[in-house]
């Protein structure tokens, strides 16, 4: 816990000498927005408010943990993910409500710990949204390693007391209702935009059914001068994605072209082993009738990950039936957030599965997976 409060803070001040060296001002306090070019600032503590006046307004306020009846967070026994790196010893248990992206990751940190984790999740799979071949497979893995999952079950309370955690569950399409207990839980059912004090109302900038700022093709609401980026707008809540976008209006206001294409923006869930992914799913290409090729790679047929007995996992990649154009790629195994780029970039550049396959990739190495998953779109694997 030290080091990664050591490493966190280097990384903040790392910002702060970026902002320092780029002649970036910066105030720290609450900013709502008066109109399409003024900004009211509290610094809190008492001070006098402070008011900014610019051409443009990019709103880039996040999101926030979502919450869930019944489930009152203290950040102390019932947390969010706020807190969930910051407890101050290895809790014996822990109940994890949702099994998606930020679930998982902490629930694999925990576990590797040393902490008997049980994950409810109300869907009947974790990482919705994600391939589902590949959500089957990460969920065998996780449980090998001493994760348990009790899928198609809602949580309707949850209670602190100085003996830990009561939490109250039942299947979703009716049955016994079941309590269980924990030391902690961790409530990981998604995140909200951050929208709450901004004065979004009164400028006149419009949210959605989502609560997200609506914006058009260029960041920009419906008030002219003010932009939107990031978790607070549509698209994948990620902070590559969030990037992305603040780089792509700063570049529309200084008058040059600026894009993000959310289908090149990658997925990765920071478990151990490792999933990503980029593109189209089975189930989406199914449901939308494009039709389809797949090849897949185990990586126990691959020489660096045997020799690391890093062996769990594939890599699948999804090509077009008829033109052979890369679709989408998705891994669970080793390095699984360094070998998607490869496909990101590839899928930027408009390839297809065979230009992978056809790429020299040096041996002994991971991304020999991802090329012979490639070769396998066309029946061409070497190693299985």
């Amino acid at each position: 816990m030290a080091r990664k409060a050591g490493v966190v803070q280097d990384l903040t001040k790392g910002i702060e000498l970026l902002l320092k060296k780029n002649k970036i001002d910066y105030i720290i306090g609450t900013g709502t927005i008066k109109d399409s070019e003024t900004v009211s600032v509290d610094p809190g503590k008492g001070k006098k408010k402070i008011t900014l006046k610019a051409d443009s307004i990019v709103i880039a306020t996040g999101s926030e943990p979502a919450p869930l009846t019944g489930v009152n967070v203290d950040e102390k026994s019932i947390i969010t993910s706020t807190s969930a790196l910051k407890l101050p010893k290895v809790p014996k248990s822990m109940i994890v409500i949702g099994a998606g992206v930020i679930g998982l990751e902490m629930s694999s940190v925990w576990r590797r710990l040393g902490t008997k984790v049980t994950v409810i999740e109300f869907l009947d799979r974790i990482l919705p949204g994600m391939d589902n071949e590949l959500a089957k497979t990460a969920q065998r893995i996780l449980t090998k390693q001493g994760l348990e999952f009790r899928l198609t079950t809602k949580v309707t309370a949850a209670a602190a007391s100085s003996r830990g955690v009561t939490v109250t569950a039942e299947p979703v399409k009716g049955g016994t209702v079941e309590t269980l207990k924990s030391d902690i839980v961790l409530l990981a059912i998604g995140r909200r935009p951050y929208t709450k004090g901004l004065g979004l109302e009164s400028a006149g900038v419009p949210l959605d059914d989502r609560g997200r700022v609506v914006v058009d093709c260029e960041f920009q609401t419906a008030i002219p001068g003010i932009y939107a980026i990031g978790d607070v707008i549509h698209g994948p809540m990620l902070a590559h994605k969030a990037e992305e976008d603040g780089v792509a209006v700063a570049e529309l206001l200084a008058g040059k072209p600026g894009l993000v294409d959310y289908n090149q923006v990658p997925g990765i869930v920071y478990t151990w082993p490792e999933i990503a992914a980029v593109g189209a799913t089975e189930e989406k290409l199914k449901e939308n009738g494009v039709p389809y090729k797949v090849g897949k790679f185990p990586f126990t047929a691959n020489s660096r990950a045997r020799a690391n007995a890093d062996t769990d996992g594939f890599v699948k990649v999804i090509a077009h039936g008829e033109t052979d154009a890369l679709l989408g790629c998705h891994i669970v195994g080793p390095l699984a957030g360094e070998l998607i780029q490869e496909a990101v970039t590839v899928l930027a550049f408009g390839g297809a599965a065979e230009d992978i396959a056809r790429i020299c990739h040096g041996h002994p190495g991971m991304g020999e997976a991802v090329k012979e998953a490639a070769m396998a779109v066309n029946g061409h694997a070497i190693h299985i």
